[in-house]
């Protein structure tokens, strides 16, 4: 397996291929009395499967294949499922194409199922399952499905929340195209809006109705986050702010005069002193009196809440116009209750510049409002903010440095509590983080081809670039290599045009053409960039309409930072894979061996059939060391013949089940032992009705031959003679 093909197989774990994936037992039928159970295995092979929406299809385009090892010449696969046949295609390579545009608002993902058919129509492979996802582009803008009116009272508190203002998109909620961030492009003097939930507060405490009734507010909504690229939604809210009695009611005149009939009976209204109130007339409540108290006028309340003098004569005489008490003093006493901690502000802004750690971004401060002057302590109740705060001076610092990009806004709470355990209010407070040239600039474009017919000077492709900052990019384009093919001229723009330099493409040369462009940004500090751009040759006609095209390589976008841990990573994989893809082979310990072992090492290592692997699978040195000292001690470790994985127990007349099994066995195992060695005999012998195939464990008992002439033919042959002979003593200690 080559180094691209074991990354193809790791990733295999996070593909967005979906399958269900069945263990099927086959039965085959029995030989003789005995049932034999076989488990199939499935032979599927997959690729990842994934369409891109709203892909333009001028023609059908390549997605994936389908592979299974069973697959060959005579062989064809078979869809059926949801767009099998119409939107997706196969070939008889098992090629899947896409014949129709896709939406993913429309659906998301198709089911279907493959199978395998050979030149009869007979099934090969079994149905098997597998998912074709949609993935997901910023296709769509956010939309406001209603209107939005709301209501606030007058002189409400800092920070009093109004409405939430939310916005739909039709985008992939779980993707940055369908996260909307909101703001207020009218009305943020007055007003907030919460940059994520789209809720409207109060920004400070002296909305006044009297001033001004009502506001509108512009809100919008930005998909991709908020970031400038994405799409927008805007819609108006109208915010009444309503009455509350605030005004005191006053007289329009400073003095009135009257004139009153002196036959006016009791109780008649003399006229009506009109008072003006600014709140509206359910908080018009005026107490109208006379002062020094009359005994012959009084004051009524009209409808309109003015005031009505009215005739009332008192009957003459009082009876108490000697001693009644018409004054009396009014002492009011104002007693201390335990207040809530107050803030020196109702909100506190600060700016905080990105990717740094501030120690002192500012303070808040509050103080305990009573005559006890409670010392204060300060705490942020979110424990994941990025904010801390120092609980004795309320002086904020960062606890990790901040990325506009991420979040460019923080609001969070700070609450002040009176020692020991007193009273606590709490105070919004808004960190600003301000932007820096920290984020590279990256290529933006399609694809770029050149056609056989292009001359000299032909704009083959514009390309742009995009940056994360903040700051408006002044992009310049360069080649960072110089190119005898392909010059890139600036527009200044932003965007550059890449030209050829001559012409006479064609899709016979071999070559591959690929350029690499330096992208900066401009900015402060610049930041640059190296994209590695493929250029296809292509046959076009004359509206430079491309009919056929040479591959080219895909396009690396990654720099040397990003490639080093990918390196780093394959090289760990590789280490960690090896030793199971090429096991070691240890030789047998002599300790393990008997004597008919021995002898059928010998005989072998002369069969024919093994070739190289041989090497690995006898050691000679058994013999030597036998015939020098006797010895049977050898290095520590695992036999050889414990390696050899024996064969699974076969009932009596299934010697053809066996044999297919150990093929198939020896077909996959590249570093097994060959097939035809007296290591697989001596496994089967012992399992075996027939007994042992070798004839070497008879050689020195019931063996009709005679080896004693061996010992006539020389030294040349005494070794021989020793293994399959006698050598003279028959009491002899030999080892054999």
């Amino acid at each position: 397996m080559t180094g691209p093909e074991m990354w193809m197989g790791l990733f295999a774990l996070a593909v967005t291929l979906s399958l269900t994936m069945a263990e099927h037992v086959d039965q085959r039928p029995a030989l003789q009395t005995s049932p034999v159970l076989h488990r199939h295995k499935r032979e599927w092979l997959w690729n990842n499967l994934y369409v891109e929406e709203e892909r333009p299809t001028n023609k059908q385009y390549y997605i994936g294949k389908l592979k299974s090892t069973k697959s060959g010449d005579g062989t064809h696969y078979v869809i059926k499922g949801e767009g099998a046949n119409t939107i997706f295609k196969v070939d008889e390579k098992g090629h899947i194409y896409v014949t129709e545009r896709l939406d993913r608002e429309e659906k998301s993902k198709y089911l279907l199922s493959a199978k395998l058919f050979d030149t009869s129509n007979i099934l090969v492979e079994k149905v098997e399952e597998f998912v074709i996802l949609v993935t997901d582009i910023n296709d769509n803008d956010p939309v406001f499905t209603k209107s939005f009116n709301a209501s606030i009272k007058e002189r409400s508190k800092s920070g009093t929340k109004v409405i939430e203002v939310t916005a739909t998109d039709a985008d992939d909620p779980t993707t940055a195209n369908g996260e909307l961030a909101y703001t207020l492009l009218e009305g943020g003097d007055f007003f907030n809006i919460d940059n994520t939930t789209g809720i409207i507060t109060t920004k400070y405490d002296n909305l006044d109705r009297e001033t001004q009734s009502s506001y509108v507010v512009v809100v919008q909504a930005q998909d991709l986050r908020g970031l400038k690229q994405g799409g927008t939604a805007t819609t108006s809210v109208t915010i009444a702010v309503s009455d509350i009695n605030d005004n005191i009611a006053t007289f329009t005149k400073r003095s009135y005069v009257f004139s009153v009939k002196e036959d006016m009976k009791r109780g008649q209204r003399i006229d009506t002193i009109v008072l003006e109130d600014r709140d509206e007339i359910q908080n018009k409540d005026p107490i109208v009196t006379i002062e020094p108290p009359s005994d012959t006028f009084e004051m009524e309340r009209s409808q309109n809440k003015d005031g009505n003098l009215m005739e009332n004569h008192l009957q003459s005489p009082v009876d108490n116009k000697d001693n009644p008490v018409i004054k009396a003093q009014v002492t009011i006493q104002v007693l201390d209750v335990d207040e809530q901690p107050e803030f020196s502000k109702s909100i506190y802004n600060f700016n905080v510049i990105e990717e740094i750690m501030v120690n002192n971004i500012g303070v808040v401060s509050a103080r305990d409002p009573d005559k006890a002057n409670k010392a204060i302590r300060y705490s942020i109740e979110d424990k994941d903010s990025p904010i801390g705060i120092n609980p004795i001076t309320g002086q904020l610092f960062t606890v990790r440095k901040l990325d506009r990009e991420l979040v460019a806004n923080h609001m969070f709470q700070v609450k002040a509590k009176e020692e020991p355990n007193g009273l606590e209010s709490f105070v919004n407070v808004n960190i600003l983080v301000i932007d820096i040239n920290d984020n590279k600039p990256e290529l933006s474009i399609e694809e770029i081809f050149v056609c056989e017919n292009d001359m000299a000077g032909t704009v083959i492709g514009t390309i742009s670039a995009t940056d994360k900052d903040y700051n408006l990019p002044a992009f310049s384009f360069t080649l960072v290599k110089p190119n005898g093919n392909f010059s890139v001229v600036d527009n200044n723009d932003n965007t550059s045009n890449i030209v050829l330099k001559h012409g006479g493409f064609s899709l016979e040369d071999s070559r591959d053409y690929v350029i690499e462009i330096g992208i900066s940004d401009g900015g402060r500090p610049p930041m640059s960039s190296i994209t590695t751009l493929p250029i296809k040759v292509c046959r076009c006609d004359n509206k430079r309409i491309h009919t056929q095209c040479k591959a080219a390589q895909l396009k690396m976008g990654v720099g040397v930072y990003t490639l080093i841990p990918i390196l780093c990573i394959l090289t760990i994989l590789s280490e960690s894979i090896s030793p199971l893809l090429y096991p070691r082979h240890q030789k047998d310990s002599l300790v393990t061996l008997g004597k008919s072992e021995i002898h059928e090492q010998l005989v072998t290592y002369d069969e024919e059939g093994g070739g190289e692997m041989d090497t690995n699978g006898y050691d000679v040195s058994i013999l030597t060391s036998a015939r020098n000292d006797g010895s049977m001690s050898m290095r520590q470790g695992p036999s050889l013949y414990a390696m050899v994985k024996k064969p699974p127990t076969a009932c009596k007349g299934d010697m053809a089940v066996m044999i297919e099994v150990k093929k198939d066995e020896a077909d996959h195992d590249r570093d097994g032992i060959p097939y035809d060695t007296l290591h697989i005999y001596g496994y089967e012998g012992p399992e075996s009705l027939a007994g042992s195939l070798s004839s070497l464990d008879s050689s020195s008992t019931g063996s009709s031959l005679d080896y004693d002439f061996l010992n006539d033919w020389g030294p040349r042959f005494k070794t021989l003679a020793e293994l399959y002979g006698v050598d003279g003593s028959e009491g002899s200690d030999s080892l054999y």
